[in-house]
């Protein structure tokens, strides 16, 4: 392979010699070591020798003792940092010892429970542990692919277990008493990728958690938590707050690493225009393609991150297409990863990745996680994949023999990329975000509350462990014939199972099977909101390179039924949403500006679909669509200015909805830099003239029942978000307004009206009525 700064080279590339906007070397490092702890037993850490282990680095060490310390401890360092040694030293040294002293007794034997994101992850580390072949650990896997015999011997014998947080939701808390044994005796419970649990899902966790914890209290027992994150602003109170106790954090990355060559690469404008006469960059998944096909080239051995499973799929099939002008025998060597796979797929690319016999794969954040790939040399981030800490995580996946790698960071069109590869100090130099979740959102807590309830009646005492709102949900539970108040506590009445009643990933009914017309085969799966998007009828689905054409969406038995075709079309769904005020929780007022946070109902109808060129962009038709209205009662951040404010700050009244429009476009790319989200966590509305608050107003609002905590987190650094989103569309060298500034591709008003410059006068005015001059 030639070196990383030579195939970074801009002028290797002809036809884009300026594109890299910023090259950074984060140098090589060596690693520091400590010896072993010394209640470790000697057989263990003969175990770990044996895997070329001659001592563990420091921060294992340090982790290691605050656990067997019984401190809840999450470690959260950088990607290949060997953070499963940390919880393995007193995992398996418990397993181990329990088996050699022969104790019967409960109290002097253990369990481990492991829980992480993804079923691939704990398979994968399910074979590591495994694989040590340590005497007394009995460890095995509990998920959906876990067959029925399986399942009985894991509940009676298994001693380390490993599931994911929908398997612990319905089949493991839901049938305890079944796991009676198995709690009794648990003493450490594993949160692997604890960072990813933000958000909504991070609330439900948040809430999975406390419900754990209560079950284990039922049983007599009290287990440490053990976190394992990707790097991030607070680990400890984000990982105190997931759990709902006090947590010890071990930050300090002492593992050695080779140099990492970064470059931040921004595509070429072309000599096209977009809506309104815009122009139109090459996009990042022709460009990554590109890249791509080049590293390959070179026998690199590479993985493209993107958002999108569409996208994933998009690179993958320009790759090949690149590829088999020049070296076909290369194009089969390369596969897509992403969720919507069926298990054994994905396995298999995982298998074939780690064999080395793929050289390349393009995947969406599934593989971000910490499945061990050892071996690549190149990442190429396709787009800003949401925080920097996903981004960091995801260029990590190179170089994890501590050999040196390359990452490129290839900006979408999008306001957020324009910024961050012009602002290169925006990731290098602000830190990590803290992980974004409240577990006191109500729409996911009363769910959790009947879930508790009907695995054992919640007691008066208990209620303080699930937040200060808790009485007041049970009192609503109780009036919607859920649950019963008795003396003793709160009941569970209702005839359905409260765990099958919702989902712990989305809302909205669960997932909806994909099938295809002419085989009857289930392709994968989607969630049931994301179908008025992406499998309306007339929408085109991809799945491992191949495109259907949506023929049907039958809501109410949760199908999609598509046919296989071979279009140079995609297409993007068009809506039109209005919000509704319901209460302002926090406020912040400015002179003739008034900012809010509190709760508000967005109706948003998806009204037509487009059909865009895959080479292009350009739209090459638009449909009507019928699809019923949908009701979000969410957490949204507003602000107010008045009309005469407007007026002083140079806007003429005409140009109101244009700067409006454009001014929450961008402010919705740029939320990201503030908060753990992306575009697709959130929403947005504006509007001259508000019927609630009576003034032109810009609603940013999180796209999820009750709430994520972005928008909240948007109210807490309104200064920083409005300054970046106004430097954002100033060095963009548009003259008019494009995708990398105010254009957005959710719009449901197809980017119209839009005021690059009126937004930028619009937001200058919001940061003088906010900060002192000399601030500015």
């Amino acid at each position: 392979m030639k070196s990383v700064h030579a195939l970074l080279d801009p002028f290797n590339r002809q036809n884009d010699p300026e594109a890299v906007i910023h090259r950074r070397t984060v140098a090589a490092k060596d690693e520091i070591t400590a010896p072993w702890p010394l209640w470790l037993h000697d057989s263990v850490r003969e175990t770990f020798e044996g895997l070329g282990i001659a001592q563990p680095w420091l921060h294992q060490v340090q982790a290691a003792e605050s656990i067997h310390a019984g401190n809840h401890t999450i470690i959260s360092t950088g990607t290949a940092s060997g953070k499963s040694l940390a919880y393995l030293m007193p995992g398996i040294d418990l397993l181990y010892r329990t088996r050699e002293t022969g104790a019967n007794d409960a109290a002097a034997q253990g369990t481990i429970l492991y829980i992480c994101p993804t079923k691939a992850l704990a398979a994968d580390q399910l074979a590591s542990v495994q694989a040590l072949a340590v005497p007394g650990v009995r460890a095995s896997s509990y998920d959906g692919d876990t067959d029925q015999g399986t399942r009985a011997w894991v509940r009676q014998h298994a001693n380390f277990v490993f599931t994911n947080p929908d398997m612990l939701h319905r089949g493991i808390l839901s049938n305890h008493q079944a796991w009676s044994r198995f709690f009794k005796r648990l003493r450490y419970v594993v949160i692997d990728e604890a960072h990813s649990y933000r958000g909504v899902f991070g609330a439900h966790v948040a809430n999975l958690m406390r419900r754990l914890r209560r079950i284990c209290t039922h049983y007599g027992n009290d287990p440490i938590f053990i976190g394992a994150s990707a790097t991030s602003s607070d680990p400890e109170q984000s990982f105190s707050r997931l759990i709902g106790a006090p947590a010890t954090a071990v930050t300090h990355d002492f593992s050695a690493s080779g140099e990492l060559v970064i470059g931040l690469w921004e595509p070429p404008l072309t000599d096209r225009t977009g809506e309104n006469g815009a122009p139109v960059r090459r996009t990042a998944i022709a460009e990554s393609a590109s890249i791509l096909t080049d590293l390959m080239a070179e026998h690199v051995r590479s993985i493209v991150f993107i958002k999108s499973r569409r996208g994933a799929e998009t690179i993958a099939t320009l790759t090949r297409k690149h590829l088999e002008k020049f070296a076909p025998e290369l194009s089969v060597r390369l596969a897509v990863y992403r969720s919507g796979y069926l298990p054994a797929e994905r396995r298999e690319v995982e298998k074939q990745l780690r064999s080395g016999q793929l050289l390349g794969v393009t995947s969406t954040s599934a593989l971000e996680l910490g499945i061990d790939i050892a071996g690549l040399d190149a990442v190429v981030v396709a787009g800003w994949p949401g925080t920097r800490a996903s981004f960091f995580q995801q260029i990590g996946r190179a170089g994890r023999s501590g050999q040196d790698a390359l990452a490129i960071f290839v900006a979408a069109e999008d306001p957020l990329d324009t910024y961050l590869v012009h602002h290169p100090e925006a990731i290098f130099e602000l830190g990590v975000e803290a992980t974004v979740f409240d577990p006191q959102n109500k729409y996911v807590l009363s769910g959790h509350l009947c879930a508790a309830a009907q695995e054992h009646p919640l007691r008066p005492e208990e209620l303080e462990l699930f937040g200060p709102q808790t009485e007041e949900l049970l009192d609503s539970l109780v009036q919607r014939g859920y649950l019963r108040r008795r003396p003793a506590g709160w009941f569970w009445t209702h005839p359905q199972h409260a765990a099958s009643m919702f989902s712990i990933r989305a809302d909205g009914g669960g997932p909806v099977d994909i099938i295809d017309a002419d085989t009857g085969a289930l392709l994968g799966t989607m969630d049931s909101p994301q179908t008025h998007y992406q499998a309306h009828p007339g929408a085109i689905y991809v799945h491992q390179g191949a495109s259907y054409h949506v023929e049907e969406l039958d809501e109410q038995n949760h199908v999609v039924v598509v046919s296989r075709v071979n279009p140079d079309y995609y297409t993007t769904a068009r809506d039109l949403t209005t919000v509704a005020v319901h209460s302002e929780e926090r406020t912040s007022k400015h002179q003739e500006l008034n900012v809010f946070f509190g709760e508000v109902t967005v109706t948003t109808q998806v009204v037509s679909f487009q059909r865009k060129s895959v080479a292009s962009n350009e739209v090459l038709s638009e449909e009507p669509l019928e699809l019923e209205a949908r009701e979000l009662h969410t957490k949204s951040v507003w602000f107010t200015l008045t009309e005469q404010r407007l007026l002083q700050a140079g806007l003429t009244v005409d140009q109101f909805p244009g700067a409006l429009h454009a001014a929450e476009h961008a402010m919705i790319g740029l939320l990201p830099l503030v908060a753990t989200s992306d575009r697709w966590d959130i929403g947005g509305v504006s509007t001259a003239l508000h019927m609630d608050t009576g003034h032109p107003t810009i609603f940013v609002y999180d796209a999820q029942p009750g709430g994520a905590g972005f928008a909240e987190r948007g109210f807490e650094r309104f200064l920083d978000w409005v300054r970046a989103t106004r430097d954002a569309i100033t060095s963009c060298e548009c003259a008019h307004g494009c995708p990398s500034c105010v254009q957005s591709p959710k719009c449901g008003n197809r980017n119209n009206p839009l005021d690059k410059h009126g937004a930028v006068l619009l937001l200058n005015i919001v940061l003088r009525d906010i900060e002192p001059a000399h601030h500015r």
